[in-house]
């Protein structure tokens, strides 16, 4: 799984903005998005830098992998 720190993610809109983005590069990704902590766990079959890129093709900055 992977965790991606997007600190600019505050609400719930922001959350299904990045979730149809993913989904739209890997309709199989399972996506949850943590509002509180501003994480993005991913199970994915894509690469780290293509979901990072599709997150911030939908306004929202990546910062870096967050911890586990």
């Amino acid at each position: 799984m992977m965790r991606l720190s997007v600190p600019d993610m505050s609400c719930g809109h922001c959350t299904a903005a990045i979730e149809k983005a993913i989904k739209a590069i890997d309709p199989t990704a399972k996506v949850s998005c943590d509002l509180g902590a501003h994480i993005v766990e991913v199970e994915r079959y894509l690469s780290e830098r293509a979901i990072s890129e599709a997150i911030r093709d939908v306004g929202y900055d990546v910062k870096a992998r967050a911890a586990t």
